[in-house]
């Protein structure tokens, strides 16, 4: 679970354990100690308020115990929740529900290589595949590993190979060869079609790491 996942499971025990109560405050006998601990840090972020002393006196009068832990939602708390259960879910793209396509995930220079090579599209003999410019302009980036996300099919996977194999030819062969090792595909001029197409094959066969 990411940790802004926790965070929301955090607040939203809080809500129901505060409802719950007539009193309002979540009490150290309803949380685990490492939740305790992570509404601590929320009480940093202005999500979350502890109880101070004369809270905590006052909530053991009413529970006929020592209490010496409790906590609430702030207002903030409270709307950061509430946003949360309602924003919209990113829906799947018809592209990544095609079977035909792929998921490929280039790191940020291969991703920069290819801006580049769509952008020469107008000034190219050999131009980027038919709707790689598009997958390019809307990839979305994946920042827990660096890794832009794009839905391509067999073409466009081949094109995204020649458009490296640019880039290695101009002074770089890591954003080549690593595409051929993880994906199989790589592009040579000696397999060309003749027909105006970027001619891809499986295997890595990229040459030496950059």
């Amino acid at each position: 679970m990411r940790s802004w996942e926790q965070a929301l499971s955090v607040l939203e025990a809080l809500r129901e354990r505060g409802q719950a109560a007539r009193h309002g405050w979540t009490l150290d006998t309803e949380l685990l100690l490492p939740h305790q601990q992570q509404v601590n840090a929320l009480e940093n972020q202005g999500l979350a308020e502890l109880a101070g002393r004369e809270d905590c006196a006052e909530l053991s009068a009413l529970e006929g115990r020592p209490v010496r832990w409790a906590a609430r939602l702030t207002p903030n708390g409270h709307d950061t929740l509430a946003y949360a259960q309602s924003r919209p879910r990113p829906e799947s793209t018809p592209a990544e529900t095609d079977p035909d396509r792929q998921l490929v995930e280039l790191i940020p220079s291969q991703m920069a290589a290819l801006r580049v090579f769509v952008s020469l599209a107008d000034r190219l003999r050999v131009p980027p595949a038919e709707g790689l410019a598009e997958q390019v302009r809307s990839a979305s980036c994946d920042h827990g590993i660096k890794r832009w996300r794009l839905h391509l099919t067999p073409g466009q996977v081949a094109s995204v190979a020649y458009g490296l194999w640019l880039h290695r030819m101009t002074g770089s062969a890591a954003e080549a060869n690593r595409f051929a090792r993880e994906y199989g595909v790589v592009h040579s001029p000696a397999w060309d079609s003749g027909e105006g197409l970027p001619a891809a094959r499986g295997g890595a066969g990229g040459g030496g790491r950059g």
